[in-house]
C-alpha cells in the first residue's frame, strides 16, 4: 500500500510539472532588445546628434502596462553647465502593430549637475499605456525632448529604429464596457423596483378587495328575513304539534264513551 502511493504522488507531481512547463511555453512572453538610435536633434545653438542604445521594458499593472525608456548614452550636449535639477527630459514612444498611437514617457530631472560640452545624460523615463485593440502591439523609441534654462530640444530619430519592444495585449474596453453595463442595468433595475411594486401592489390590493367583496356575498344573511323565516318553522312545527294533540285527545274521548 506504501509503495503504491508512493507511485501514486510521484505521478501526480510529474503530471503537474509537465501541465507548469505546458503553460510556461504556450503564455505569450514580452520580446524585448536594445535598438541603437540615431538622435539628430535641433537645439538653440545648432544642430547636433548622438546614437544611444534605447532599451524600452513594459510591466503589466491591471488593465495597462507601465513601460519604461532607458537610454544607454547620453545625447546632445549643452555650451554651458546645467546645474542640478535645470533639465527636464520626456519622450514619446511610438505605438504599433495591432495598436498605434504614442505614449508620452517622462522622468526625473537631472541629480547632479551636467558639465559643458558634455552628452546629457537622459534619467530612465516611464508612462501608462492602455491597449485599445487586442493583439501583438510593438513600442518604438519617438521624438526626445529636454527643457533646460528656457530653452527646447527636440532630437529626432533619423534611422527608422526597429521596435524595442513587442507585447501581446488585451484590449482594456471589456472593463469598461462591463462597468458601465453594470451602471446601465443598475438604473433600469432601480427605476423598475421603484416604479414597479407601487401598481403591482395596488393591483394586488384591489383583487384582495375585490375578492373580500365576492366572498361576503356568499356568506349566509343573519338579517330580518333569516329571524321571520325562522319563526315561521317554529310556529308550523307548534301547529302540528297542537292538532296532534287535539286529535288524540278526540279520539281518546271517542274510546272512552
Amino acid at each position: 500500500m506504501r509503495v503504491d502511493r508512493i507511485c501514486r504522488a510521484g505521478g501526480l507531481a510529474l503530471a503537474t510539472t509537465v501541465a507548469a512547463a505546458a503553460m510556461l511555453l504556450a503564455a505569450p512572453a514580452a520580446h524585448a532588445e536594445t535598438v541603437d538610435v540615431d538622435y539628430r536633434c535641433k537645439t538653440p545653438i545648432g544642430d547636433k546628434g548622438a546614437v544611444s542604445p534605447i532599451e524600452i521594458k513594459g510591466v503589466k499593472s491591471g488593465s495597462s502596462y507601465r513601460l519604461t525608456m532607458s537610454f544607454r548614452k547620453g545625447v546632445s550636449s549643452s555650451p554651458v553647465e546645467l546645474g542640478a535639477g535645470a533639465m527636464n527630459p520626456s519622450a514619446l514612444i511610438t505605438v504599433g502593430g495591432a495598436d498605434s498611437g504614442t505614449v508620452t514617457v517622462t522622468g526625473p530631472a537631472n541629480s547632479s549637475a551636467i558639465p559643458a560640452n558634455t552628452p546629457i545624460r537622459i534619467s530612465d523615463l516611464s508612462g501608462t499605456y492602455t491597449p485599445r485593440k487586442s493583439g501583438k502591439v510593438t513600442f518604438t523609441a519617438g521624438v526626445l525632448t529636454i527643457k533646460a534654462l528656457g530653452t527646447t530640444t527636440t532630437c529626432t530619430p533619423a534611422n527608422s529604429p526597429k521596435p524595442s519592444l513587442t507585447l501581446d495585449v488585451t484590449a482594456a474596453g471589456g472593463s469598461d464596457q462591463g462597468s458601465s453595463g453594470a451602471s446601465g442595468s443598475g438604473s433600469p433595475s432601480g427605476s423598475g423596483s421603484a416604479a414597479g411594486p407601487g401598481p403591482g401592489t395596488g393591483a394586488g390590493a384591489d383583487q384582495g378587495s375585490a375578492g373580500a367583496g365576492q366572498g361576503g356575498d356568499r356568506l349566509p344573511q343573519t338579517g330580518p328575513m333569516d329571524s321571520a323565516v325562522a319563526l315561521g318553522t317554529l310556529g308550523g312545527t307548534i301547529l302540528l304539534v297542537g292538532a296532534a294533540g287535539v286529535l288524540w285527545l278526540t279520539r281518546r274521548r271517542r274510546a272512552l264513551r
